[in-house]
């Protein structure tokens, strides 16, 4: 059974989450507390940013927006993306965010990638004594494998604290957690709460067409990641399901990525309210087996971790 992840005052976390990398970037201050608001009457609670995101900004803007709130929701944030995972660097981190988001106590503190440079023991003693300070409720790691989590599982059942919640990538065109991740968080019993589950705006369909602008055209990272052929006829077939259907191509996407069995949380997000609507429809929108099926094909599903499928 995944681990009970509670705001301060009890309330389950919510089925979807948000995420704030753009507050503070390509979303002002108007357009962010336009997209807080429409989660929060579509019963999202839990939001998440991050020490590294828009120079602090979106930090300041999502405590600003959360204060009145504060107590029904599940607050989110990274440290050591910069800087490595080694005790000081994360607690000046954290320290800082605290004072960003103008709050002492954060309900969940991500690592924000694996550092391989530093003693995960360390990195361990550190969430340890934040926890038992009160300053976090629960233990997040972000951007792991596998084989990262479950030894970040062993050190920290000796310090008394666990993993509580993961943060991969997940989509119907990066599919690699279904092999082990998603897997190894059902059975540690660890909440999953994957980022874009719209594939950087590939599968909300805007690309299929050649006047589709956004981060696949402006940023040479997300073009890289999301720029093989079989991607972009996903996200064709998709959208051809979608229209098919009636309905939103990133309606689709996002209920795609939350009903796989693992039930995985996905993190949306979005520039203003009106781009943040579809993805926020799927908060309501029940996929059954053979929907599921039928998106599941548009894609590759990733072969298993051992060679010997045939005795699968």
């Amino acid at each position: 059974m995944t681990r009970l992840i509670q705001s301060r005052d009890a309330a389950p976390v919510s089925r979807f989450a948000f995420g704030t990398m753009q507050f503070g970037g390509t979303a002002n201050l108007t357009d962010s507390r336009a997209m807080f608001d429409a989660c929060l009457e579509a019963g999202v609670t839990h939001f998440d940013t991050a020490h590294v995101y828009t120079d602090g900004a979106s930090e300041e803007m999502l405590g600003k927006l959360a204060a009145p709130h504060r107590d029904r929701l599940v607050i989110a944030t990274k440290a050591g993306y910069t800087g490595g995972a080694g005790a000081q660097n994360l607690q000046h981190q954290f320290d800082l965010s605290r004072k960003r988001l103008a709050i002492d106590h954060v309900d969940i503190l991500y690592l924000h990638r694996f550092d391989p440079d530093t003693d995960l023991a360390e990195t361990m003693d550190c969430f340890a004594k934040l926890k038992s300070d009160g300053l976090i409720s629960y233990v997040g790691l972000s951007n792991f494998a596998a084989w990262q989590v479950m030894k970040a599982v062993a050190l920290a059942e000796t310090r008394a604290i666990s993993i509580d919640v993961l943060q991969p990538m997940y989509s119907l065109v990066k599919r690699q957690v279904e092999v082990e991740i998603l897997p190894m968080a059902q059975d540690q019993g660890i909440l999953v709460a994957p980022y874009s589950p719209l594939g950087g705006g590939l599968l909300t369909g805007k690309y299929t067409s050649q006047a589709g602008s956004g981060r696949l055209t402006t940023d040479h990272r997300y073009a890289a990641r999301y720029g093989q052929d079989w991607m972009h006829e996903t996200a064709q077939g998709l959208s051809d399901l979608a229209m098919e259907m009636g309905i939103s191509a990133a309606t689709l996407a996002v209920a795609w990525a939350a009903r796989h069995p693992a039930r995985p949380t996905p993190i949306l997000s979005a520039r203003n309210a009106e781009q943040l609507a579809p993805s926020l429809s799927a908060t309501g929108f029940e996929m059954d087996d053979a929907l599921y099926a039928r998106i599941s094909a548009l894609s590759p599903t990733p072969p298993p971790a051992t060679d010997r499928i045939e005795e699968a």
